[in-house]
């Protein structure tokens, strides 16, 4: 008989659920079963898509009923279908004729993972609903509103959907049987000949719709010639993000500025914005520098959309061509840095020099030429400033970073297409093995990896619409090869037709290519490296990556090829081949712009993203189950404070500030967590001085303390404590009832041992000896007169010391905003993470007392029981310590005490009781490290004595029962530790 504890939980819930829920409003929350408003409120992490795909992750078969249906809302469940093993049934019309053709191809693909789709044939005037019903093993739950399966209705309109749950023998349960039942009376199959009808009615009634630009055209300038450039002009109006650039670059040139920077993410219109602004500075001369004639071609015909003017002003300097007498002269920097070419003009030649693709200005060629120019004024323009190579671009433009826009911004204003992501595991092989690092060639190209990708890309792709993709490959010899291969595939009864293209290739083979793949003569274009940035091609509408991401900067680079809006183009699909790489903790690095450093960031933006299912921008990120656990291990395994890593880190701000950066100047810009760069060696200075040799400038007395302070006070995970040091820095000496005062003025809890936990910190009252021989000295002190003061040591260096203040300042700003991400009114936040040590300080119990916590520790005195679970336990784990605890559903954790014990040990009787406050803390394996998540406070329930064998199989007794959470754990963190997700 399989043990299915979650069904034996499932009948007792689900009447509690409803009793809460339509009868009394006494519990502890909502449960999986309870009645529900489900409303699109992401920052309560509600949405109707995150409803939609709890459901299908517990039901057994599903029916959606729904009036209107979009590619982009189906892009966003496609994993959650892909994954689901029941028997799905869709239902939809083409009432208004919303759904377009294309829609009801992606509907009809549905039918090859084994779900049903009909289309309504109803004889009412309108066909209206906006129903979806969960069948569950005891339940059934319904879900219904005012939300279509369309991305707007599922993740940000405003809508009221309300989601019930009933018995499987319920009236309402017989309802919604015969409901269903009378919509499939009245339906017919989805067929791809029922699709060709309607797409004739459909482009007959449509009208034409123009896609959005990123520039408003207004009208056509008017000119004397007809014949010159100038007739075509056009009055280009900026769009916002233009708008608040131009004035940010203005405002800087008034300000007497001769160098400035632009950063905006690809396909936000940086071309557009500098021609816009060339306008406005109208100057007698302008040079164009970029690095590849193809940019130069593009950049010209904008510039004479917005400039007007003959065409006799326009030249452009590469190859033979030399036309530098030209007022808008468009070079590459190749051509340009020749020294013979140099001397041919005068440093004031050109009044604005403009500068492509900034970020290369490290290079000798573009130096050569920064050097020599001296214009009135020089614009740099990049989507990715941050170099590893030592270059500074940021001091090349006087660090005048003029505006700034990068991806999430830009999905945000919705200047750039959604994408939809995919993380995929790679080919497995016969032998069990999958895609490494080492994988030879012949596996990398060979009919089983061919074949994965080829099912991959019949799986994810939006369906009725011509691909036109870019394949980014790891080698050269692979992309050649792969690309053979494929060409030998069909998809859909059609022959793949691709290309692969590399630096080998001539500029005229790579033109001739992408003019194929625009004309839809090419599906894809292979290619290792040349394609990451530099070339325009807004039709495409897929990337595929089959290599390990080596850099956070190229993955968002190759990202970008595919993110510039075009006609026709719903969004841009993405599928990452994910093997067995070390460096895969990089993908997230890279989708959600986290460059903390910190493994528990990662994690919680991966899980987020992965349940709330949108992004900025409509986008979304899925990984299938394999996939997703190589990359949680990769995050596990990787050295995530290297010094290598951190001092990259450093270095990149360094340039960007001009000077030795502040823990302040992390939190500023977004970028390391300042907790990992303040704890990684004794302190940060400390770290400055190992990686970029910056003098700490401090003596041992003050290294120590400020190690206290970094160690102690900014990862206190509460903001007692600096609060206590901001008022001892500001007072010779504090009595506690002031300090309770200014607890209280920041509306934080004062009660007396909250209070002497804090000042435990300073004095190391309750460390043990290796705390107290690590940081020597304590901070503070009692006077004879019972007040509360740092040491004079601390107080006498502080005052004379610049070094060691500024420090101190710099530690106590960021812990005051670090600190301000923890709940105030209870001692722990669901969803973080905390030790065991932590746990002991933020009780208020002795440091020391970490020692004793494993497992549970029950203190009736204190009215707490902080519990210690690991749910997947090592193969070298005893078995007397090899407890079966389970997190069953988001409101229930199976749980069992220590061995050789019984109802009546005392540590049980007050759990059992409820006496104490049960704190739950949870984390996955002993990969996740030495902290645990805070899951919440919960009630223990249905406790019963039981056995477990030890070592040698004889019974120990042991009390099992079910933890149930006064609130649910975030759906995000159940989602990381449940078994099937983790396999």
């Amino acid at each position: 008989m399989i043990n299915r504890p979650d069904l034996v939980y499932a009948e007792s819930q689900l009447a509690r659920d409803v009793n809460r829920g339509f009868i009394t409003a006494e519990g502890t929350g909502l449960g999986r079963y309870s009645p529900e408003l489900v409303l699109n409120n992401r920052k309560m992490g509600s949405t109707v898509l995150r409803t939609i795909r709890e459901q299908l992750r517990q039901s057994r078969s599903f029916f959606f009923s729904v009036a209107f249906v979009t590619p982009g809302a189906l892009a966003m469940l496609k994993q959650d279908l892909l994954d689901f093993e029941g028997n799905g049934r869709i239902v939809t019309s083409n009432y208004l004729n919303f759904n377009a053709p294309n829609t009801f191809e992606d509907l009809l693909h549905l039918k090859d993972i084994g779900i049903d789709v009909e289309v309504g044939l109803h004889n009412s005037r309108a066909f209206h609903p906006k129903g979806y019903v969960f069948q569950h093993d005891k339940s059934v739950t319904a879900l219904v509103g005012s939300a279509n399966l369309t991305e707007s209705a599922l993740t940000r309109n405003h809508e009221w959907n309300m989601k019930v749950s009933a018995g499987p023998d319920s009236e309402l349960a017989a309802q919604l049987s015969a409901l269903i039942a009378h919509e499939f009376a009245s339906t017919n199959p989805l067929s791809s000949s029922w699709i060709d009808a309607y797409r004739q009615d459909f482009d007959a009634v449509q009208p034409v719709v123009r896609p959005t630009s990123r520039i408003n055209v207004v009208s056509v300038g008017e000119v004397d010639d007809p014949g010159s450039v100038g007739a075509l002009r056009q009055e280009v109006r900026p769009n916002a993000m233009q708008v608040e650039a131009l004035e940010a670059i203005e405002a800087m040139r008034l300000e007497g500025r001769r160098r400035a920077l632009v950063i905006s993410a690809t396909g936000t219109g940086k071309t557009i914005l500098s021609a816009l602004d060339v306008l406005a500075a109208s100057p007698k001369r302008l040079l164009f520098v970029a690095h590849r004639e193809q940019i130069l071609d593009k950049a010209m015909s904008e510039y004479q959309r917005v400039l007007g003017g003959d065409s006799e002003d326009f030249g452009k300097l590469v190859g033979n061509v030399k036309q530098l007498d030209r007022r808008y002269v468009f070079a590459t920097v190749q051509s340009l840095a020749k020294r013979e070419v140099l001397q041919q003009l005068s440093p004031t030649d050109f009044d604005y020099l403009l500068v492509d693709e900034v970020h290369r200005a490290g290079a000798a060629t573009y130096r050569r030429v920064l050097d020599y120019l001296n214009p009135d004024f020089a614009l740099g323009m990049t989507a990715t400033p941050e170099r590893n190579d030592g270059a500074d671009i940021y001091e090349l433009f006087g660090y005048n970073v003029a505006y700034e826009i990068r991806l999430d911004d830009a999905l945000n204003a919705e200047m750039l297409s959604p994408f939809h992501y995919f993380g995929v595991a790679d080919a497995v092989f016969e032998d069990g093995s999958t895609v490494s690092a080492d994988t030879d060639l012949r596996r990398l190209t060979g009919a089983t990896r061919a074949s994965h990708i080829t099912e991959a890309i019949n799986n994810y792709s939006q369906q009725g619409v011509q691909i036109r993709g870019l394949v980014f490959c790891s080698r050269k010899d692979e992309a050649h090869a792969l690309a053979t291969e494929l060409n030998e595939i069909s998809i859909n009864g059609r022959r793949l037709r691709t290309v692969a293209l590399t630096g080998d290739d001539s500029i005229e083979e790579r033109e001739d290519a992408v003019e194929r793949l625009e004309r839809g003569e090419l599906d894809y274009i292979l290619t290792v490296d040349i394609f990451n940035e530099g070339v325009d091609i807004p039709s495409i509408n897929q990337i595929i990556m089959l290599r390990q991401t080596q850099s956070a900067i190229i993955f968002v680079q190759q990202l970008g090829r595919g993110l510039r809006k075009a006609p026709g183009k719903d969004h841009l699909t993405v599928i990452d081949f994910i093997g067995n790489y070390a460096n895969n903790y990089l993908i997230p690095i890279a989708l959600f712009g986290d460059k903390s450093m910190n493994k528990e960031s990662l994690r919680k933006n991966l899980n987020s993203a992965e349940e709330d299912g949108v992004l900025p921008g409509m986008s979304s990120v899925r990984f299938d189950e394999i996939a997703r656990a190589r990359v949680l291990r990769a995050i596990a395994a990787a050295k995530m404070d290297h010094l290598r890593q951190l001092r990259s880190e450093i270095e990149l701000l360094q340039q960007r500030l001009g000077r030795v950066p502040r823990l302040w100047d992390f939190v500023e810009n977004d970028s390391v967590d300042p907790v990992v760069l303040a704890t990684r060696l004794a302190h940060f200075p400390a770290l400055l001085a190992k990686t970029i040799k910056a003098s700490a400038g401090l003596l041992p007395a003050e290294s120590r303390a400020l190690s206290l302070l970094s160690h102690e006070v900014l990862p206190a995970k509460r903001l007692h404590e600096a609060v206590l040091l901001r008022r001892l820095l500001e007072r010779d000496e504090v009595s506690d009832e002031d300090l309770q005062h200014a607890l209280n003025q920041q509306d934080l809890p004062a009660d007396p041992a909250l209070l002497k936990s804090a000042q435990a910190t300073f004095t190391l009252e309750g460390y043990n000896q290796g705390d107290r021989t690590r940081y020597g000295t304590p901070l503070a002190e009692r006077t004879p007169g019972g007040n509360f003061r740092l040491v004079p040591q601390v107080v006498q260096a502080y005052r004379a010391s610049s070094e060691f203040k500024d420090s101190v300042d710099d530690v106590l700003k960021t812990a005051s905003h670090v600190n301000q991400a923890y709940l105030h009114d209870r001692p722990f936040t669901p969803g973080m993470r905390y030790s065991r040590r932590d746990a002991a300080r933020l009780l208020g119990w002795d440091r020391s007392n970490a020692s004793t916590m494993y497992g549970y520790r029950t203190d009736v005195a204190s009215g707490q029981c902080p519990v210690f679970v690991t749910l997947h336990k090592g193969h070298d784990v005893e078995a007397s310590v090899a407890y079966e605890d389970e997190l069953i559903n988001p409101s229930v954790l199976r749980w069992f005490t220590r061995s050789r014990r019984s109802l009546a040990s005392g540590e049980v009787r007050a759990i059992v009781d409820n006496s104490v406050d049960l704190h739950v803390f949870v984390k996955r394996d002993d990969a996740d490290g030495t902290d645990f998540f805070y899951l919440g406070q919960a009630q223990s329930e249905d406790a019963v004595e039981t056995t477990m064998p030890d070592n040698g199989g004889m019974p120990l007794p042991v009390v099992r029962m079910l933890l149930r959470f006064n609130e649910p754990v975030p759906h995000s963190l159940y989602d990381y530790f449940h078994p099937t997700l983790t396999v």
